[in-house]
């Protein structure tokens, strides 16, 4: 990810267009596998062509992707992610923009607990299922005790050290996979028993 200043979502018509569940989809993938045409998305979603091509227009239309040049030609036309540090926003100001939130808060939550999910399942089933990566991984549960702006500054060398880190696919060193990387910090509920 590039060093730039975070990007606050709070124009409603940007996080509705995050908000649809085939346009996370397709970002997602373009992430993880670089740039791809509708049809390829489209195959791989099994999606309607003109769907796909609409649901990437919109996602391009707010930034979140953009038209690869080097790879389009005519009417192929190639998409790409635009590497970037995306922030919904902490305290909506309507109630539109609230459930807009919600739901993308909701889907993200679902993919990491899907994607992890699946992740140990696989490992617990077979050690060796990811080889010298399944090695390398790392799980875990940790806490420390904080300040709110201690926390904030925490969560900001976080993202800095992620985005130090980030590779575009088609940038990948050799026998380089992608990698999901999960993290929360938020304050720990009351654990105490209830009465």
């Amino acid at each position: 990810m590039p060093s730039e200043p975070p990007r606050e979502l709070s124009d409603i018509d940007a996080l509705k267009a995050l908000a649809h569940p085939l346009r996370q989809q397709m970002l997602t993938h373009l992430e993880r596998h670089g740039p791809a045409t509708s049809a390829d998305l489209a195959t791989e979603f099994g999606a309607d062509r003109g769907a796909t091509s609409y649901h990437l227009r919109r996602l391009a239309r707010f930034g979140f992707i953009e038209e690869d040049h080097a790879r389009s030609a005519g009417r192929r036309r190639y998409w790409r992610s635009v590497p970037q540090d995306v922030r919904l926003p902490r305290r909506p100001t309507t109630p539109e923009a609230e459930t807009v939130t919600r739901e993308i808060f909701r889907q993200w939550r679902d993919r990491a607990d899907r994607t992890l999910t699946a992740f140990l399942a696989d490992l617990m089933a077979d050690p060796d299922a990811f080889g010298e990566f399944g090695t390398a991984a790392m799980n875990s549960l940790g806490g420390t005790t904080l300040t709110a702006a201690e926390l904030a500054e925490f969560a900001e060398e976080y993202i800095a050290l992620l985005s130090r880190w980030h590779r575009e696919p088609d940038q990948a060193s050799p026998g380089s996979r992608h990698i999901t990387v999960l993290f929360n910090a938020f304050p720990t509920p009351d654990e105490r028993e209830p009465t």
